[in-house]
């Protein structure tokens, strides 16, 4: 009996990743044509943020209310930030082409 084919993890939401990708989208219009924005750097991009920040990890209402607190602290707000602009600089310096 496999875990997936049991329980449904469809509503197991990661709110860091939807902050990481609001975040690469605001950071990236600074740019204005500065830096590639096809599909595999931008996917780099926000891999590299998501994998150096921490995840915030939701299923239910409480957990909602949670990830909301937890996201309206400035120290993880930061956090974000300083990811998604160190991912940017390492791809845009070292793009996934030729």
């Amino acid at each position: 009996m496999a875990l997936r084919d049991t329980y449904n993890f469809d509503l197991l939401v990661n709110e860091a990743e939807n902050l990481a990708l609001d975040e690469l989208e605001q950071q990236l219009e600074r740019y204005d044509g500065q830096i590639c924005r096809c599909n595999d750097c931008v996917v780099d991009m926000a891999a590299m943020a998501l994998n150096s920040i921490k995840p915030l990890y939701r299923f239910s209402l409480l957990g909602s209310l949670y990830a909301s607190h937890a996201m309206s602290e400035e120290s993880y707000a930061s956090s974000i930030r300083e990811a998604v602009s160190g991912a940017i600089e390492k791809v845009r310096n070292n793009p996934s082409h030729d």
